[in-house]
């Protein structure tokens, strides 16, 4: 087996569009993905390459509260892949889809050890906005985790783009969204999501009050705390209950609190 450690690389020149290309830094046992020297988009462990390394990602999957076995899952942003990797490793009978617009961050797939394309794996190269666009009824659970230098795109936090969203997902189908918690739009993203989506969001804010991660449901399942269970689904792993568990305790928590 090949030793996954790469020399620290520097920051590379910008790409041609006037995009800085994304680099990758080792720092002891950990590896991470930048697009500038001061942002970490993210961070895997060398020594436990699947693991969910950062606590908003272990919040994104807070999903399976609710449903525990997904058919198909479609994630808008590869960056390292953190959550594809966890959710391929343990939600073995899920689909799994990928969008990634930069094709600089898909070249840096191997160095995070992200699963190759395979019947239920794959990740395309494509605008999400333009990929949701065109989709109905396709996903039982959407990821938002598209991030830039300076935050999320305008075309992935535009009221139109929600509501591509909630035209996606299938019935019961949740979107899950990472935001930055002191991003001066944060509450009118919020506005955008209740418009498209109605009451049935809640929204969890990690220890340091950096990420927000907001829960959607086109339908009620999110409606009655009751029906999140802390019982490992028999569909989920117990090395992957034991990584999520902390992390779901305050999830329900916050749900009984609504």
């Amino acid at each position: 087996m090949s030793d996954p450690r790469i020399p620290a690389d520097p920051p590379l020149s910008e790409a041609p569009a006037g995009r800085p290309r994304p680099f990758v830094r080792d720092y002891g046992t950990k590896r991470t993905l930048h697009f500038t020297d001061k942002e970490i988009q993210s961070s895997m462990s060398l020594l436990n390459p699947d693991a969910l390394d950062l606590e908003y990602t272990r919040m994104m999957m807070g999903f399976v509260l609710f449903n525990p076995q997904p058919d198909r899952i479609l994630m808008v942003g590869l960056g390292g892949g953190s959550l594809p990797k966890f959710c391929h490793r343990h939600l073995v009978r899920t689909e799994i889809e990928v969008i990634e617009i930069d094709p600089d961050v898909i070249a840096l797939r191997d160095a995070f050890m992200v699963p190759p394309d395979g019947d239920r794996f794959r990740v395309i190269q494509a605008d999400a906005a333009e990929y949701l666009r065109a989709a109905e009824d396709h996903a039982d659970v959407i990821f938002l985790d598209g991030f830039g230098v300076g935050g999320i795109p305008d075309a992935l936090c535009s009221a139109a783009f929600y509501a591509d969203c909630f035209r996606a997902l299938r019935e019961n189908g949740i979107l899950v969204i990472n935001f930055h918690v002191n991003h001066p739009d944060h509450h009118e993203y919020m506005d955008r999501v209740r418009e498209a989506f109605g009451p049935s969001l809640f929204e969890v804010v990690d220890d340091d009050m950096t990420n927000s991660i907001v829960f959607a449901c086109k339908g009620d399942l999110l409606d009655d705390p009751g029906t999140a269970t802390l019982t490992r689904p028999a569909a989920i792993s117990k090395d992957a209950w034991r990584q999520l568990m902390p992390t779901l305790r305050v999830i329900d928590a916050t749900l009984e609190l609504r």
